[in-house]
């Protein structure tokens, strides 16, 4: 699982509930390292934030996508922007706000952990 954010804390904080819930992360914290990453070899879940620097993680997501279709993508933003989330979805990821609790992340990467 690769997990990109320009927010350290927060990068750190997402790694912890992760690997809590017993996934393996590599944590990124700028967009070149994660696309370099992403384009070598996509992983089986992408969580990245949309605003990386002059960067947009949607880019990481449809790079991941093209690599490996099956891709679990998890797009992050502080922005609610209706038109971001429609490009979000329309790219097959998961589109969630922040603050983002730890609970929503696990329902974003595994969708069987949602309420019935």
């Amino acid at each position: 699982m690769v997990i990109v954010d320009d927010d350290k804390g927060l990068l750190q904080l997402m790694d912890r509930w992760l690997t809590a819930a017993g996934y393996t992360t590599e944590l990124y914290n700028e967009f070149e390292a994660a696309r370099v990453r992403v384009s070598a070899d996509a992983p089986d879940v992408l969580i990245t934030d949309v605003r990386l620097g002059a960067y947009n993680g949607l880019h990481l997501v449809v790079m991941a996508k093209l690599r490996k279709p099956g891709i679990k993508a998890v797009v992050l933003t502080g922005f609610d922007d209706h038109v971001l989330q429609h490009d979000a979805l329309n790219a097959g990821a998961a589109f969630l706000l922040k603050p983002v609790t730890a609970e929503r992340l696990l329902e974003a990467v595994e969708p069987t952990r949602a309420k019935a």
